[in-house]
């Protein structure tokens, strides 16, 4: 093996080693009873995630990021689904310039537009609430369902579309009841990863959310930076369950997403 090839696996097994002390540090500290100035803690319990589900109302947390999560899926998969059958199958001006507008939401890091998007919401009393959330989150959430599908609905042969409208097939039937089967798996492979983003996703919902529209991560941030005397176990446990929960999505996510799906486009052989 080359000596470039040990620097790299060299630099992977430190970056990787490093990556697991951190994480297997907050999870040891979630269930240790003290943990000050010694290798090891002294001893272990529970007690702090009931602590944490108590002091930091994780039920109440949970439940509205499970409400904006789900209304987030929902609303853009209704909207990006016939945009992407839209830019799959039909040529029109300016095509290219919205693919690439569609890119900028997703290319874009979410603090430069989040303020001007927040500053917009709070003009029409939407900010600080659920619905505030959930408008703020579809802004990168669309274009990804778009740009996930269109791959999709490119690899589906035209020929069956031309079949069904040719048997009498009206549009809405043709999508509804040939395509839509067919885009299943695409639409669960969009539908978990939009889950998983906006379950995620910081900055935007850092800038929209009130007292009463917190999500997980942002409820997180706050415990970690608020002010007062807090047991740093109760901290770490919400970390965990955070972490804990990402992982089973991405788990989820991975079982049904084939990455080459969202890449590879296959063209009709008579072209």
């Amino acid at each position: 093996m080359r000596p470039a090839a040990w620097l790299t696996w060299g630099a992977l097994a430190f970056f990787m080693l490093n990556l697991a002390a951190l994480v297997g540090a907050v999870l040891v500290n979630s269930f240790s009873t003290r943990w000050f100035g010694t290798w090891w803690p002294e001893g272990f319990t529970a007690a702090w995630y009931a602590e944490a589900w108590r002091e930091y109302d994780l039920f109440d947390v949970l439940l509205v990021t499970l409400q904006v999560s789900l209304a987030v899926v929902v609303i853009s998969v209704l909207i990006g689904v016939p945009t992407a059958y839209a830019l799959a199958r039909r040529n029109f001006p300016g095509k290219k310039l919205l693919s690439l507008l569609f890119l900028l939401p997703i290319l874009m890091p979410p603090m430069t537009y989040g303020i001007p998007l927040a500053t917009v919401l709070y003009k029409f009393h939407l900010a600080g609430s659920t619905a505030g959330v959930i408008v703020a989150n579809l802004v990168p959430a669309v274009p990804f369902v778009v740009l996930t599908m269109t791959p999709f609905i490119e690899q589906i042969d035209t020929k069956i579309e031309a079949a069904a409208r040719m048997c009498g097939a009206r549009t809405s039937a043709v999508f509804l009841r040939v395509l839509a089967p067919l885009l299943v798996p695409g639409i669960l492979a969009a539908s978990i990863l939009v889950l998983v983003r906006t379950v995620g996703m910081f900055e935007l919902t850092f800038l929209t959310a009130g007292p009463d529209s917190q999500t997980l991560v942002v409820s997180l941030f706050y415990s970690v930076s608020a002010a007062g005397i807090r047991a740093q176990q109760t901290v770490d446990a919400m970390a965990v369950i955070y972490t804990a929960s990402m992982l089973v999505l991405l788990v989820i996510a991975l079982r049904f997403v084939n990455p080459t799906q969202l890449v590879t486009r296959l063209k009709d052989p008579a072209q």
